[in-house]
């Protein structure tokens, strides 16, 4: 296993993401599209989740693809990013066929960062807007840290964000993991630089700092944010040719690499999510062996994006929390 050729989600071809957000707010919205729907389920842990569409992604409903996933800032009013996007698939001709209309299925969830310090005292919410215009915004090369749904995200320690990564299988199946990461536990062990997902690292994606020297394993982390305001939201995507229920499992594998690197994670005061994405463009040779091997990606993908979401968010004017790059490296 070994990086894609972006270390990007869109690794897994015909994937696209879109980004936008206002500086002001300190918010933003990011977008997952591909040309054609995509096959896609929902793995929710968290205590404290916030989501739009996610139950018709259980396996035994109707639809079976989504056109587009959202993951967004804002908290409750950042599920009309997915409105947003709805109206500009339509615009596109894009949506699941009923007589003469096309209904674009765009499940999605959000993140609380409404007391990050932006401006909030909006008289029209801005979170349409940011969601057509992160679709408006797809590439194959997005750009991570603070931007997207991440730009005002924080943990419980330090500055959060947005992250990816990808991983290419000996299989020839390709898995990639996008997060916006607004945690209630720390992505780094104690008051150091290290990550708790370093052993996952591949090269120096996030600063090759390799594992804490020590950490105390009997700490009791507290709450470091109020109830409600915390949430680490993912999508994790395979050109695996994945049914429904199949990827639900790679969804709820994928939790682990959350819990790798993240500390604590899936708590009560969290609304931890994960999405699982199939374009479906690669068979399983052995649908047990193969996808074994898919979850393990998924987790590892998944623990390296997060970590990667921390390192590379910039520090800005009126930041609450100081990013990693601040703290921990000079110049």
């Amino acid at each position: 296993m070994r990086p894609g050729p972006r270390n990007l989600i869109t690794d897994v071809s015909g994937l696209r993401v879109g980004n936008a957000h206002d500086a002001r707010l300190r918010s933003g919205v990011t977008v997952l599209t591909a040309d054609r729907p995509f096959t896609a389920a929902v793995s929710v842990m968290g205590g404290a989740p916030g989501t739009r569409e996610t139950d018709l992604l259980a396996p035994e409903r109707l639809v079976q693809q989504v056109d587009a996933l959202v993951l967004s800032g804002g908290s409750a009013f950042g599920l009309d990013a997915c409105s947003g996007v709805a109206d500009g698939l339509r615009t596109m001709g894009r949506g699941f066929p009923v007589g003469d209309q096309r209904v674009p299925v765009v499940p999605g969830a959000i993140l609380f960062d409404l007391l990050n310090g932006g401006e909030k005292a909006w008289d029209r919410n801005p979170y349409h807007a940011l969601g057509l215009a992160a679709l408006k915004a797809v590439t194959e090369t997005p750009t991570l840290g603070s931007a997207g749904a991440g730009h005002g995200a924080m943990t419980g320690t330090l500055k959060g964000g947005l992250g990816s990564a990808s991983a290419l299988l000996a299989t020839g199946h390709m898995v990639g993991a996008l997060v916006a990461v607004n945690a209630l536990g720390s992505a780094t062990v104690g008051d150091g630089p290290h990550f708790w997902a370093a052993p996952w690292e591949m090269g120096d994606e996030f600063g090759g700092l390799g594992p804490a020297p020590s950490h105390d394993p009997g700490h009791e982390p507290p709450p470091m944010k109020r109830q409600g305001e915390a949430t680490t939201i993912a999508i994790v995507a395979t050109d695996a040719a994945l049914t429904q229920a199949e990827c639900l499992r790679l969804a709820t594998a994928a939790q682990d690499g959350m819990a790798r690197a993240l500390v604590p994670s899936h708590t009560l005061l969290d609304g931890d999510l994960v999405f699982a994405a199939s374009t479906g463009a690669r068979p399983l040779t052995d649908p047990v062996a193969d996808a074994f091997a898919l979850g393990h990606a998924a987790a590892c993908c998944l623990a390296r994006a997060i970590a990667r979401a921390v390192y590379l968010a910039e520090p800005m004017t009126g930041d609450r929390q100081p990013a990693w790059r601040a703290r921990f490296t000079s110049g």
